[in-house]
C-alpha cells in the first residue's frame, strides 16, 4: 500500500470529526448572532448644537489638551448616517481626530419628512451649510474652518467653496467625490434621459425611496450581498470579523431617502448635463465654477473605489484653481478607505499629517 494514501486514510477520522465540530461551533455561534445586539455605534461624546428640519449638527467634546487653532466641520453625504466615521473605540475617524487634538464638528442628517420634498440643492449649499459654518465659528471662536467632504458631502463641500470662495474655508479635504459624472458608469446608465423620467417620479412619489438607493448600489456588485453572508457564514466562530461585518453591515443599509427636488437636480445637472464638470453649474442663480476655490484641498480617492470610480474622481486636482493642492490614492474601497483597519493604517495618518501643519 501506498505510504502517502495509507496516511491519508488514517487523517479521515480527524478531519471528519474537525468538520463536526466545526458545524457545531457555527451553529451555535449562528443562534448568538441571531439572539444578539450589534455593537453600539457612533457613541464618541458629543453635543447637538443645532438640528433645523433634515440637518444635524454636533460638536465632539475635545479629548486633547493642546487643541489645533482650525476647527473641522464634517460633511456627510446625504444618503449615509455619520456614524461611519464613528464606529467603536479604536475604529473611529472621529476619536482619532479628537486624540490628535482637533475640534471636531459633524453636519449629518436625518431622512427628509414627505413635506420636505421641495428641498433643493440650494437648501443645501447655500442655507444649511453656510449655516452650520457659522455656528462653528460662534462656538469655537474662530473664523477659520477645516470643511472634509465624503463621498457627494466633497461635491456639496466643492460646490459651497466654490461659491463662498472669499472664506471662511481655509481647507478643503474630499474623500471619494466625484466631479465627472461620466464616470460613474452604471448611474450613468440607471439614470439615462431615454428612459428615466426623474420628473414623473418625483412628481408621484416625492422623496426618493431608500429602497430605490440601496439598490442600486448593490447592482453595483450584484453577488456582492450574497458574497458576503457566505463568508460571514464561513467566519461565524470569529468574534472580531462578526463585530466588523455587523458595524458596515448595518451602516450600508441604512440608507436615507433624498428630498425629491435635490434628487431631480442631481439627475439633470450633473448626472444628465454634468455641469460640474463642464464648468456650468449654479446653485440658485450663483455661478459654482470649482477653479475658484484657491485653498489647500486634499483628495484621498480609493484605488478599488466602485461607487466612484477614479475616472469620475480624476478631474476634481486637475480643475481645482488651489495651487497647493494634492491627491492622494491608497488601497481599498469606497468604504474601507476612510473607516476600517486599512483606513486607519493608510488614510488616517496621511490625514493628519497633512492637515496639521495647515491648522494653526
Amino acid at each position: 500500500m501506498n505510504p502517502a494514501a495509507d496516511l491519508d486514510l488514517q487523517s479521515i477520522p480527524d478531519r471528519i470529526q474537525s468538520e463536526v465540530q466545526r458545524a457545531i461551533q457555527r451553529s451555535i455561534k449562528g443562534v448568538e448572532y441571531i439572539s444578539s445586539a450589534g455593537p453600539s455605534l457612533g457613541s464618541t461624546p458629543k453635543d447637538i448644537l443645532q438640528v433645523r428640519g433634515t440637518m444635524n449638527l454636533y460638536h465632539y467634546r475635545p479629548i486633547s489638551d493642546e487643541i489645533y487653532r482650525v476647527p473641522i466641520l464634517i460633511v456627510m453625504a446625504t444618503t449615509n448616517r455619520g456614524y461611519i466615521l464613528d464606529m467603536v473605540p479604536g475604529q473611529s475617524f472621529i476619536e482619532f481626530l479628537l486624540k490628535r487634538g482637533y475640534d471636531v464638528y459633524m453636519l449629518d442628517w436625518s431622512a427628509p419628512k414627505p413635506e420636505e420634498k421641495s428641498l433643493r440643492m440650494e437648501d443645501y449649499v447655500l442655507d444649511f451649510i453656510p449655516d452650520c459654518v457659522s455656528r462653528v465659528q460662534r462656538d469655537s471662536g474662530e473664523t477659520d474652518v477645516t470643511v472634509i467632504g465624503y463621498c457627494f458631502g466633497g461635491v456639496l463641500s466643492l460646490l459651497y467653496g466654490s461659491i463662498f470662495a472669499d472664506g471662511p474655508m481655509k481647507n478643503l479635504i474630499c474623500f471619494t467625490t466625484p466631479v465627472d459624472f461620466r464616470g460613474m458608469k452604471l448611474f450613468q446608465n440607471f439614470s439615462d434621459r431615454r428612459y428615466f423620467d426623474v420628473d414623473r417620479l418625483v412628481d408621484s412619489v416625492g422623496n426618493v425611496p431608500p429602497e430605490m438607493i440601496l439598490s442600486s448600489f448593490e447592482m453595483l456588485r450584484p453577488a456582492s450581498r450574497a458574497a458576503s453572508q457566505l463568508q460571514l457564514w464561513e467566519n461565524i466562530w470569529n468574534d472580531e470579523y462578526v463585530k466588523s461585518y455587523r458595524m458596515f453591515d448595518r451602516w450600508a443599509t441604512d440608507t436615507l431617502p433624498l428630498a425629491g427636488e435635490y434628487f431631480r437636480t442631481i439627475t439633470k445637472d450633473l448626472m444628465w448635463d454634468n455641469k460640474l464638470y463642464n464648468d456650468t453649474m449654479s446653485v440658485g442663480g450663483r455661478a459654482a465654477d470649482i477653479s475658484k476655490i484657491r485653498v489647500p484641498i486634499l483628495h484621498a480617492v480609493a484605488e478599488h473605489d466602485h461607487i466612484v470610480p477614479y475616472d469620475a474622481a480624476k478631474p476634481l486636482i486637475q480643475k481645482i484653481g488651489s495651487i497647493d493642492k494634492e491627491e492622494v490614492m491608497l488601497k481599498g474601497g469606497h468604504v474601507s478607505l476612510v473607516a476600517g483597519a486599512n483606513a486607519i493604517k493608510r488614510l488616517w495618518p496621511k490625514l493628519d499629517s497633512w492637515l496639521g501643519e495647515r491648522s494653526t
